[in-house]
């Protein structure tokens, strides 16, 4: 059954990156515009760049947002979407009596909180434009850093709530879990290189339409990913 639940799990996050995609070239595209737009005129002011205010580019943004857009999301979804359903396989059935359908619905929501909103707060997302490109190793390191640390996080905080459950209550257990879930993201997130690129004189509303933006186009992955998966197992599971 783990063979059969990981093809439909890579196909699931295929077919959301898909939606992504669609929903990102509408929503997100449109602010990185924007941002690059800015960045010309501000190298052109400054003469960073020749007297046009462009610089050659490797790839086309009709490129990028079109075919490598796709691209990059169709193997991120493919690759997340085949770890999605390992971990449904592993857990279902080990937290109580509930549905597959409900099952990947609630790890598509921890997903987000792990990997989308508690990363965001120590890295939010910023456009393109925006950034030295000398720093562009360490601001990615840190990121994924920051992804592990709240995913490592969160499997020592069920490793606690196992091992409180058996002298405490479950809801004590379970509040002293969280409470050593955010104590780890906190120290992380103090421990960690802070990251502040962004101009002073860069359009807050652009940044902060960019950064909803960003956020809505993950939560449409990975809610694709949970309901579409969720479905599919639901089928394999009542045939077996």
């Amino acid at each position: 059954m783990t063979k059969s639940l990981l093809w439909r799990g890579m196909l699931a996050g295929i077919l959301a990156a898909l939606v992504a995609t669609m929903f990102a070239r509408v929503i997100a595209e449109p602010q990185i515009d924007l941002a690059i737009g800015y960045e010309h005129v501000h190298a052109a002011h400054h003469a960073d760049t020749p007297a046009n205010g462009q610089e050659e580019e490797l790839v086309s943004r009709a490129t990028q947002k079109g075919a490598g857009l796709l691209t990059a999301l169709a193997l991120y979804g493919a690759a997340v979407g085949g770890i999605f359903a390992l971990i449904f396989a592993y857990g279902y059935g080990r937290f109580g009596r509930i549905g597959p359908r409900s099952f990947a619905l609630l790890l598509a929501g921890i997903a987000i909180l792990l990997i989308v909103i508690v990363p965001g707060i120590k890295y939010p997302q910023t456009p393109p434009a925006v950034g030295q490109h000398d720093t562009v190793g360490l601001r990615t390191a840190a990121y994924f850093a920051m992804i592990a640390l709240s995913v490592g996080g969160a499997v020592i905080a069920a490793k606690i709530r196992s091992a409180l459950a058996r002298s405490c209550r479950g809801i004590d257990a379970m509040l002293l879990a969280m409470a050593a879930y955010v104590a780890m993201v906190v120290l992380g997130q103090f421990l960690l290189p802070s990251v502040d690129e962004v101009p002073a004189d860069f359009p807050a509303t652009l940044l902060w339409h960019f950064r909803l933006a960003s956020i809505a186009t993950q939560l449409v992955l990975w809610a694709t990913i949970g309901i579409v998966f969720g479905l599919s197992a639901e089928r394999v599971m009542i045939r077996r």
